[in-house]
């Protein structure tokens, strides 16, 4: 089968796959300007925490495009201070878009001495590295998570941290990818991720094309499942991990931390380093996104609910004490986390 392009510079627009459409419709969604790729983010065409630090990359770089190549140095750089403050409302809780942000931004503080043609192109440039970096980052995850992975052994994840949700191998379903490519007996199984649905959706469409096998349940099967002992290990994503190693992921990834300590089954977290906030103290820092109520309330356009108030909050708080593991691009992460990423954090320095 013809893999998928989740995002792809070309021609000077940026393609993205409509992740809405999934999996009935393979729809891409074509974006001649960084509003529309604000958009896209915004309204969750386009999302998971690595996917959307690529598209404002690329975002800011079609932004940068629209100067003209006689303009001063000092009015591209305001102009892409509007670009970059624009495309950092979308969304508060995904580290990487703000990642990108300011690693485009510092690119073009370091070519002030540049004619404004040439910073335009190393823009440009700079986002499809971001894009390719990630995929190389996601691999190398894959690897270093394989081998926490046991032969005949079941996974549970939940939502999507697969290829839809980076630049194409995922995260946590990378590290399900490496072990089933190592010949490894494994299965899946994939939580629904109530309000969007984006493990019935998108987790499972990714690993069907991939002949991986995997079963889907409701988010409230995960006690029953695991209480049965068909659960092995739960590998899941991250959108910003605190330096002490709580993680902020998908709201309902907290509960299922809680059932796998208490059934004694390992809580993996797969995320590249880039989600890690070295400034982000605790998972009480980190900004929690509200989401329209409508996506509680109504389905498919329809009403499933009475009209009362509604709590719709995208993401909970992991804490720290519940993973296992934090796997990385860069090696595996143990408790105590304040200590292994604060050692990772002064080696990059």
């Amino acid at each position: 089968m013809e893999p998928f392009r989740t995002i792809e510079w070309k021609n000077k627009r940026v393609l993205i796959i409509d992740q809405r459409k999934l999996p009935v419709e393979e729809i891409y969604i074509e974006c001649a300007t960084f509003e529309q790729v604000a958009e896209c983010i915004r309204n969750l065409v386009i999302r998971g925490a690595p996917a959307i630090g690529i598209a404002a990359a690329m975002g800011m770089a079609l932004g940068a495009l629209e100067i003209g190549n006689n303009c001063s140095y000092e009015k591209l750089k305001e102009h892409m201070k509007k670009v970059s403050q624009h495309i950092a409302l979308t969304r508060p809780t995904a580290v990487n878009l703000f990642w990108a942000i300011g690693r485009m931004n510092d690119l073009i503080s370091e070519c002030r001495e540049k004619r404004v043609e040439e910073i335009k192109n190393l823009l440009v440039t700079e986002a499809i590295n971001i894009q390719e970096e990630d995929l190389r980052t996601c691999m190398q995850i894959g690897e270093n998570g394989s081998e926490l992975i046991e032969d005949s052994s079941v996974i549970l994840t939940h939502c999507n941290a697969g290829g839809l949700a980076t630049a194409g191998y995922g995260t946590a379903l990378g590290v399900i990818r490496s072990a089933f490519r190592k010949g490894k007996n494994i299965s899946v199984i994939s939580s629904e991720t109530r309000p969007i649905l984006q493990g019935a959706r998108l987790t499972t469409w990714e690993l069907e094309r991939e002949g991986i096998p995997v079963r889907l349940i409701t988010d409230s099967m995960a006690g029953y499942v695991m209480s049965r002992g068909i659960v092995n290990s739960v590998v899941v994503g991250a959108d910003r991990v605190a330096s002490n190693g709580d993680t902020a992921n998908k709201i309902g990834t907290y509960p299922l931390s809680i059932l796998a300590k208490h059934h004694g089954i390992p809580f993996y977290v797969a995320a590249p380093t880039s989600t890690i906030d070295g400034e982000c103290l605790s998972g009480e820092e980190i900004t929690i996104e509200q989401r329209n109520p409508e996506e509680v309330t109504h389905m498919n356009g329809k009403r499933i609910s009475a009209a009362v108030e509604v709590l719709n909050p995208a993401f909970d708080i992991t804490p720290a004490e519940n993973i296992e593991c934090l796997i990385t691009e860069a090696g595996l992460f143990r408790k105590p986390y304040s200590e292994s990423l604060g050692k990772f954090k002064r080696k990059d320095q």
